[in-house]
């Protein structure tokens, strides 16, 4: 069966980074995947990359590189699962006194593209597992 696995942009970063701790489960990861399909990242992953990069040259080269495309055109659903994961995460913060929301709406359009793909590497699986129970998260930091 051929699957396709979303990236989150921690696991981009830290690659790119190279801590040794990190790197090797990153690798690990992200092999296996794409033994399995292809390997994608949404626009705000492509964005959010520009961060740590010196140029879009080298981001492009990267992603080339390492087999990875952009989807840069999400469909409106993605939006709209997008926001309401969002809208349930803020009320769940508000309802327990925990405040306003401290995620931003960049991750939660992250795993709702994820969610059109069906799995996404991250380091943050906790938070994905949470707002998107019905996406297979593979965390890089050993709980799969």
């Amino acid at each position: 069966m051929i699957m396709t696995t979303a990236l989150d942009t921690n696991v981009l970063i830290d690659l790119d980074e190279g801590v040794p701790h990190t790197v090797e489960p990153l690798v690990r990861a992200i092999e296996e995947a794409a033994e399995k399909g292809a390997i994608v990242i949404c626009g705000i992953v492509y964005a959010e990359l520009f961060g740590n990069a010196a140029s879009r040259a080298l981001v492009d080269e990267m992603l080339r590189s390492a087999c990875i495309s952009v989807d840069f055109d999400l469909r409106p659903e993605v939006w709209a699962h997008a926001g309401a994961a969002f809208g349930a995460y803020a009320m769940r913060r508000r309802r327990s006194g925990a405040g306003a929301p401290r995620r931003i709406l960049a991750d939660f359009i992250i795993g709702a593209h994820a969610c059109t793909v069906g799995s996404l590497v991250t380091r943050d699986g906790a938070f994905y597992r949470r707002a998107f129970p019905e996406m297979r998260v593979i965390d890089v930091r050993g709980s799969a």
